[in-house]
């Protein structure tokens, strides 16, 4: 009897075994190598008589491939990720010239390829003083000494952070935030500092508001954000610095932030900010589409 019982046991154990090994059986499926990278460059005002573009040195590019599951533009040393494949750059070099970027495209397990494109892009667009001296402090009296300015959101202001209709004209037009209202999310600490050297930075003090789930997707795991329907209040993010640059598609003053550099709140998207206006003194009203391309965001920055 004993020998029974103990053959039963063993029996009994080496299932167990065995069925523990099965469960912790994972897999990728497979695992292929994207192929077929084909990338798209459109030049922002380009024609028969202007084929490489308008002057305003902006590129909507547009990358896909065959078993793909992300991209990354790699243009002059910054990495931009696009789970959809479309990226916007702005050139900004005055004068006609030609520049690589490269995509590279992310399949399963982190296996990737990459393919590089060159394109030959004009700009002629060359900010109003006006426009620099609000934004960064420029004295045309020392046109070559570095300065900056510090900005904010207009938090005392109703409608300083809402959204309406993608290319609506009218700022907040379905959601405005009253003063104050979003005191405890991470956002009205945050400080933006432009300088004349081109160099972003933003001051995050360690937490920032942000968009669900475009943060998630580009800045990575929320630790210690509240998830609040499509918001997450206080997403755990440390101070950067980045690089932006001032074009004027279409004849619309535009910031464009390099990387994943954002203002108020964080949306995806081009990272691209149409000055709507900027006439009230120290004041200036910023809107941008987000990565899906629902809604457009508003924002009033004002100089600390």
């Amino acid at each position: 009897m004993k020998t029974i019982k103990y053959i039963k046991s063993l029996f009994i154990l080496m299932a167990l075994v065995f069925m523990g090994c099965q469960e912790n059986d994972y897999s990728f499926g497979d695992i292929i190598t994207p192929s077929n990278i084909q990338i798209t460059a459109e030049i922002v005002g380009a024609d028969t008589s202007n084929p490489n573009g308008d002057g305003s040195g902006v590129v909507n590019f547009t990358a896909t491939a065959d078993n793909a599951v992300s991209y990354k533009y790699v243009f002059n040393g910054v990495e931009t990720v696009s789970l959809s494949g479309k990226n916007t750059i702005s050139f900004s070099t005055i004068g006609l010239n030609t520049y690589t970027v490269t995509v590279v495209a992310s399949g399963t397990a982190g296996v990737s390829s990459s393919k590089t494109i060159q394109v030959e892009v004009l700009s002629t667009y060359s900010p109003p003083e006006e426009l620099i001296s609000k934004l960064y402090g420029f004295d045309p009296a020392n046109p070559n000494v570095v300065s900056s300015r510090t900005w904010k959101i207009q938090s005392a202001k109703p409608d300083h952070f809402g959204l309406g209709p993608v290319a609506g004209s009218v700022p907040t037009e379905w959601y405005g935030a009253g003063p104050g209202e979003k005191a405890d999310v991470g956002m009205y600490d945050d400080r933006f500092i432009f300088s004349s050297d081109g160099t972003y930075q933003h001051v995050t003090n360690g937490d920032v508001f942000g968009r669900d789930p475009h943060i998630v997707n580009d800045l990575g795991a929320n630790t210690s954000g509240e998830v609040d329907g499509d918001d997450i209040l206080n997403f755990a993010y440390a101070d950067y610095t980045g690089s932006f640059t001032l074009t004027a598609p279409g004849g619309v003053e535009t910031i464009s932030l390099s990387d994943k550099g954002f203002i108020g709140y964080y949306t995806g998207g081009n990272h691209s900010y149409e000055i709507f206006d900027r006439d009230t003194p120290n004041e200036m009203i910023l809107r941008t589409t987000d990565a899906a391309s629902d809604f457009d965001w508003w924002f009033i920055l004002v100089l600390e």
